[in-house]
C-alpha cells in the first residue's frame, strides 16, 4: 500500500489486486478444467491476470499482491504455472502474459 501511494503521488497513477491465495484452494486460485465437458472456468488468479491485462489508456501501475502466509506448497504451485518471462500457463493449457503496467 505504501508503494502505490507514493505511487500516486507521484503522478503514477497505482492500482492492487490484493489476493490471499492461502484462504482459497487451488482450483478457485487458477481455475479448473471440467473432465466431462472439457469447459474451462477462470479461477481468481486467472481472473485478475485477465482484467489487469487489459490494455490502458492511462499512465498506471497495476500490481498483484498476495498477502497472507507462504508456504512451500503454494510456492511451488506458483513456481509451476508461472515463468521467468511472466506468463501464466493455466491447466488448460492457456497462457496469459503479464502486460508491463502490470507486475507481482
Amino acid at each position: 500500500n505504501t508503494l502505490a501511494q507514493a505511487q500516486t503521488r507521484l503522478g503514477l497513477q497505482t492500482k492492487l489486486f490484493v489476493l490471499n491465495a492461502k484462504a482459497i484452494n487451488i482450483s478457485e486460485l487458477y481455475g479448473v478444467l471440467d473432465p466431462v465437458t472439457r469447459d474451462w472456468t477462470d479461477g481468481l488468479l486467472s481472473k485478475t491476470f485477465r482484467d489487469i491485462c487489459k490494455p490502458t489508456e492511462k499512465n498506471e501501475k497495476r500490481y498483484v499482491v498476495f498477502d497472507g502466509d507462504v508456504d512451500a506448497l503454494w510456492v511451488e504451485n506458483m513456481n509451476s504455472v508461472m515463468d521467468d518471462n511472466k506468463v501464466l500457463t493455466l491447466p488448460n493449457g492457456e497462457r496469459i502474459r503479464l502486460a508491463s503496467h502490470c507486475a507481482l
